[in-house]
């Protein structure tokens, strides 16, 4: 039996004892949405305060149980034709404590990478254990990869806006390979980069880098576009993430025309109810939270997927902000289903304000 299939089902049976069921057939019913709620007990835990450096924190945070580099980009090919993509990389510690080199590494990781077109919707999944040079994050010069899919900077890359960047990633029917750049610092999300998601505790680190211009080449069923467009990355890390009756979320990431953008999202609890927060960031890289009371997600118009009944429109409120919006889907089946599956697509935005952005939904 070769080496490398020996290493392929070691790293099959660890993400079996770490990872849910798949999520094909059924929703997951764990404490919290995938997991996110479990007992973070012997991580460190997220506290408000933190002073945040970098290059540093654009790197792994091995004391914390999870976190993710996430990045989404609506583009256009020359006729104005639309296009979302996704890339994504996460990080799971198995086990608090110093992560060791090699198999004795306690870090799994996992990729989606996604490109959506009006008509179709093309993914792909990867998964790696740490400590093999299979995954991992660089701060400096930034580097984050799985396989064969980067998020790359160069030794002059700026720390402070972590620009310019190369992306690329390839899968079943799609592939993409693009240059991003930044014209403002990131953002610090929440009070000043502590995001609360729960009144019992359940917080992360999050900021984000929504002033990403991407530009480059994009292939979905073997034709080849021209693109550019805006694209938003989100940066968090936690060891608890969700409380064990949260089974979800709603995320928008919205570029308004004239240049500002607002981060929106709501945490659902499996009662029914659920909670909001948000981010309004202008054109210059100025940031306004926005409370709970000030949000209205509604969700407007449903479609069937995967088995399931999915908000693919919205409508948005924030009176203090004098928006008033529809949301809606470029694409309604950009199903997700992967292991831990969620639906994920770029979306239009009408009414007080016009704009793209992007949606995901997790925990239906």
């Amino acid at each position: 039996m070769s080496a490398d299939i020996n290493r392929r089902r070691l790293i099959a049976a660890t993400l079996g004892l770490a990872l849910p069921a798949p999520l094909h057939a059924q929703s997951y019913t764990g404490p919290g949405y995938a997991g996110l709620g479990r007992s973070a007990e012997g991580f460190r835990a997220v506290t408000p305060g933190k002073v945040f450096s970098f290059p540093a924190d654009h790197g792994p945070h091995p004391d914390y149980r999870i976190e993710w580099w996430y990045l989404t980009a609506n583009l256009h090919d020359s006729t104005g034709r639309p296009f979302g993509l996704q890339w994504t990389l996460f990080r799971q510690a198995l086990t608090p404590g110093p992560q060791e080199e090699g198999w004795a590494n306690r870090a799994l990781w996992m990729g989606h990478a996604a490109v959506t077109s009006s008509h179709a919707h093309r993914f792909a999944e990867r998964f790696a254990r740490g400590g093999v040079g299979q995954a991992d994050v660089v701060a400096k010069p930034f580097h984050a990869w799985i396989d064969g899919w980067e998020m790359k900077g160069q030794s002059d890359s700026d720390d402070q806006s972590l620009s310019p960047l190369t992306l690329s990633a390839s899968g079943p029917g799609f592939s993409f390979s693009l240059r991003l750049e930044a014209t403002h610092p990131v953002v610090l999300q929440g009070d000043h980069g502590f995001s609360r998601k729960s009144p019992g505790g359940a917080a992360s680190y999050y900021y984000s880098q929504p002033f990403f211009h991407a530009r480059g080449r994009l292939t979905i069923d073997n034709q080849v576009n021209e693109v550019d467009g805006p694209a938003w990355m989100d940066r968090e890390w936690s060891s608890k993430a969700l409380a064990a009756d949260q089974s979800g979320w709603d995320w928008m990431a919205l570029h308004l025309e004239g240049g500002d953008r607002l981060m929106l999202y709501r945490l659902r609890q499996q009662d029914g109810s659920f909670t909001a927060s948000g981010n309004w960031i202008t054109a210059a890289g100025d940031s306004t939270a926005i409370a709970a009371s000030q949000i209205a997600m509604t969700p407007i118009a449903r479609h069937q997927v995967a088995g399931r009944s999915i908000p693919h429109r919205w409508h948005i409120a924030i009176p203090a902000q004098g928006l008033a919006i529809d949301c809606e889907a470029l694409n309604p089946d950009a199903w997700m289903a992967t292991r831990i599956a969620y639906w994920e697509g770029p979306i239009t935005i009408t009414g007080s304000h016009v704009g793209v952005g992007y949606l995901e939904m997790t925990g239906y």
